[in-house]
């Protein structure tokens, strides 16, 4: 206990109080300027009144309150009891008779868990929430909106200038959320007590079993030998590894037994997630057909199942998925009032709002479907680009109106999936701007937006680093282009992330760090938030065998080099992520020291020179717009992958490839070869076969040569084989390569059934 607070324990009377006052007041002298000048009236008259037994939500509240009074005002604000009669200037928290004596009524949130009423009468304010946290959320309320306090991140609460605990005269707020669960899925979002500040849920602490659950609630590994009638029927075989047989009665007994017996052994847990694994593979056997064939929707034998399942369990949430081939509602069944269906649209463009945008026409029918059948759907929802965490992602726009339009759709449970790792673009900013935007979906977006670059970055920086928001969101919008959560800088060069552009972010930046050049936390700050464009900068040089900003350039000895400036560059932002702590540059993987070594990967990989360079070729079926690259020529540009798929290679989806190659002349032709990528956890295989056939005019083709695959479809680490057709000299103008995939996983793997995919860097011709 401070000596303020042991001395305030024991001075009751005035002259007592008098005393302490002056020593106070030396004490802040002595002090210095940092702590705020105390009145009497400031000192003596704020204490907090608890009910004879409170809630552990009211105490709770208390202590938050207590804890940022004292400091704040530099000395104690005592947390007193039941039997206290209350005097101008206190909190009451709870339903005391301090409050009924008043006449305040504590019963209009008492049947909302979160929901809070902030009143004042006489001097006093009075705190009542539901029965979970409301309390807590409202001693964060009154903190902030009444007296200035901000939480911007960890570790960042600031507080108001020095001045009075003062209690507005005629409070009535009431604040009953829309959303029961609100997840923000932020590394920083996390913290206890910024999670606690900002209202916000998390699912470990309210979910029994997330999401995917069938694996782990009935094991492959343990029942697919014994019974195989248990797993998903497809195309006429029994499949380990995709989805559960939903009609088959033992299937349902052994679930249903071992989801009873991770409840009780979490019974304070309230959802319980029976889903879909995260694959394809349903079920098509004759009772789980004909149950999707009446519904129309193969939603139709999962929500069936599910309804069985919520039965057994009434007290509980039970939720599912409507995720990839589930996400079409069923057209008689409805859920039971105990089933929370999730939604998790992963597909959407991020670059307008769902309710506007064109391409999420689909979409909106399955969702509209969904809310006509229930009134409880949690909204899944992606707002980074997960391909490349760092990666400039101008979505800010669109995340207002996406949740309003969620919300008035039957949503009244949301997950946010950011960033789980440490940083990544704007993470505070957009941390705290989903936090804001979960309790209240209609908030003052802009304000907020400033306020945080206010408090974060300091004021002097703020308009810069606006202008640099706002900069990049008009350009994405002027230029049409879509925003995947799965897309890069590289393909973003032609839209936002253009070289005139890319210039003009940079001069903002340059502003925004002279401006806070004099304060250490604030430029920091701001080196962290400049890291996109360095990784833009860095990513978009790949793509640039040579010349300005490329990757090489020719020595006096006439052999390629890694530019030594772009050596400089890639130092530069492994060693200011590593200061920030980044964790990973990807999702899952790629931490920035690994980045930076697979950077120097790439640059041993010298430009190859042959005789297709600069010859785009033109595909029988199109390579996926997924993985985009620089287009058509990623193929024949000289530069060779790294084993990482997201940029410098071309991918097709279940779908064999066919390419065909004008050399522009005749020339001498001997070898043709292509490498290719296999990473079984990502679906990537290598094809079975690269076969070559050459032509003089482009109509009337002969097979040169072919090659087949060597490597072990099962080799699960990340790697890459050359396939490569040799044959006798011959001199020709077309080349026409021909690569078999594999089409769809192999049974043994997690994605059986589901497509699988080839990727391919460079069509070598010599």
């Amino acid at each position: 206990m401070s000596s303020l607070a042991v001395i305030a324990r024991f001075c009751h009377g005035p002259r007592c109080r008098q005393h302490l006052l002056s020593w106070v007041a030396a004490a802040l002298v002595a002090c210095g300027p940092t702590l705020p000048t105390l009145s009497p009236a400031h000192v003596m008259n704020t204490r907090i009144l608890l009910p004879e037994t409170p809630t552990a939500a009211e105490t709770r509240a208390a202590g938050l309150l207590a804890e940022h009074l004292s400091r704040w005002q530099g000395t104690a604000v005592p947390i007193l009891g039941q039997g206290t009669p209350s005097r101008a200037g206190d909190i009451l928290i709870g339903h005391s008779w301090q409050a009924q004596e008043l006449g305040i009524d504590t019963d209009d949130v008492a049947g909302e868990e979160d929901a809070f009423a902030l009143r004042s009468l006489e001097g006093r304010l009075i705190i009542v929430g539901g029965a979970a946290k409301g309390p807590i959320y409202a001693a964060a309320t009154f903190l902030e909106d009444h007296l200035g306090f901000r939480f911007y991140a960890p570790g960042v609460l600031v507080a108001p200038a020095p001045g009075p605990i003062t209690i507005p005269q005629d409070l009535d707020v009431v604040q009953i959320p829309r959303l029961e669960f609100r997840s923000d899925y932020y590394r920083g979002a996390w913290d206890p007590a910024f999670a606690e500040w900002h209202k916000l849920d998390h699912h470990s602490e309210e979910w029994g079993l997330w999401v995917h659950t069938f694996a782990g609630l009935v094991p492959p590994d343990d029942y697919f030998k014994t019974n195989p009638e248990w797993f998903a029927e497809v195309d006429g075989r029994r499949i380990p590894h995709g989805q559960l047989c939903l009609t088959n009665e033992g299937m349902y007994q052994t679930l249903v037994t071992h989801l009873r017996q991770r409840i009780e052994a979490e019974p304070q847990k309230k959802y319980w997630s029976v889903s879909q694994n995260d694959t394809y593979g349903f079920c098509t056997c004759d009772r789980c057909a004909a149950i999707d064939t009446q519904e129309q929707a193969h939603s139709g034998s999962l929500l069936r199942f599910i309804n069985r399942v919520a039965g057994e369990f009434p007290d509980r949430t039970i939720s599912t998925l409507a995720y990839q081939y589930s996400r079409k509602a069923p057209k008689d069944l409805r859920p039971a009032s105990n089933v929370l269906v999730v939604l998790a649209p992963i597909e959407l463009n991020r670059s307008r709002p769902v309710v506007t945008d064109p391409s999420a026409a689909g979409f909106r029918a399955e969702l509209e479907d969904w809310a006509r059948i229930t009134d409880r759907l949690l909204i899944w929802d992606y707002v980074i680009q997960f391909s490349n965490l760092i990666s400039p992602f101008p979505n800010l726009r669109v995340l207002q109106p996406n949740l309003q339009y969620y919300v008035d759709n039957a949503a009244v449970a949301h997950f946010q999936q950011g960033n789980r790792e440490v940083g990544g673009e704007w993470a505070e900013l957009r941390s705290y701007l989903i936090a804001k935007l979960l309790w209240n979906p209609d908030v003052d977006v802009d304000n907020l937006m400033d306020d945080f670059l206010v408090g974060y970055y300091g004021a002097a920086a703020a308009p810069h680093l606006r202008a640099y928001i706002d900069t990049q969101h008009d350009a994405l919008a002027a230029s049409g282009a879509g925003l995947s959560i799965f897309g890069n800088p590289i393909s973003a060069a032609r839209s936002y992330l253009t070289p005139t552009l890319m210039a003009t972010y940079n001069a903002q930046f340059d502003a925004a760090e002279e401006a806070a050049s004099d304060d250490e936390v604030h430029s920091r700050r701001i080196r962290w938030a400049r890291q996109p464009l360095r990784f833009t900068w860095l990513e978009q040089a790949k793509t640039r065998a040579t010349g300005a900003d490329g990757l090489f350039e020719r020595g006096a000895d006439g052999n390629w080099h890694a530019r030594r400036d772009l050596l400089q560059r890639l130092d530069a932002f492994v060693a200011i992520a590593q200061d920030q702590g980044v964790t990973r540059v990807h999702e899952w993987h790629t931490s920035p020291a690994e980045y930076g070594d697979r950077y120097r990967e790439v640059l041993q990989r010298v430009p190859v020179d042959h005789l297709a360079v600069g010859h785009v070729p033109d595909f029988t079926t199109p390579f996926s717009p997924k993985y985009p690259a620089d287009g058509a020529a990623t193929l024949v540009d000289g530069l060779q992958g790294p084993i990482d798929h997201s940029f410098a290679w071309l991918g097709w989806e279940g779908e064999d490839l066919q390419a065909h190659l004008d050399l522009g002349a005749p020339q001498s032709v001997h070898r043709v070869s292509m490498a290719f990528l296999q990473s079984v956890n990502s679906w990537i295989w290598l094809p079975l076969k690269l076969e070559v056939d050459l032509s003089d005019d482009g109509t009337t083709w002969h097979t040169a040569g072919a090659a087949a695959v060597t490597a072990d479809e099962h080799q699960g680490s990340i790697f890459t084989e050359s396939f490569s057709a040799e044959f006798t000299p011959r001199t020709t103008r077309y080349v026409r390569v021909r690569v078999t995939s594999r089409r769809i996983c192999p049974d043994w793997h997690i994605g059986a059934a589901s497509p699988a995919w080839i990727f391919t860097d460079e069509i070598i011709v010599q």
